[in-house]
């Protein structure tokens, strides 16, 4: 695995946990249903729930519509980045 850092760490284990929760959400349908309704390995989705894997545009594209979503709903439910805050605030 790559080596990413503290926050990119982060960043892909909360979008693993948006998919797993969209998952559980169309009748708890396991991983290996979802990969075959996206077109994804079974291995490869399970890596995207476990924050193992940095996904391109186009997975996102096929993971949002096998869960029936629009892919900015994926993005909507993440954790929001904070905000640093401005020099002389």
């Amino acid at each position: 695995m790559p080596e990413y850092s503290k926050n990119d760490l982060k960043v892909l284990k909360a979008f693993g946990e948006v998919v797993r929760n969209g998952r559980k959400a169309l009748d708890d349908i396991s991983q290996e249903e979802l990969a075959e309704r996206a077109g994804l390995h079974r291995t490869y989705l399970g890596g995207v729930e476990q924050g193992r894997r940095n996904l391109s545009l186009l997975n996102i594209m096929k993971i949002a519509k096998a869960l029936e979503v629009e892919p900015e709903e994926l993005f909507a439910a993440m954790p929001k980045p904070k905000k640093k805050a401005k020099a002389g605030s």
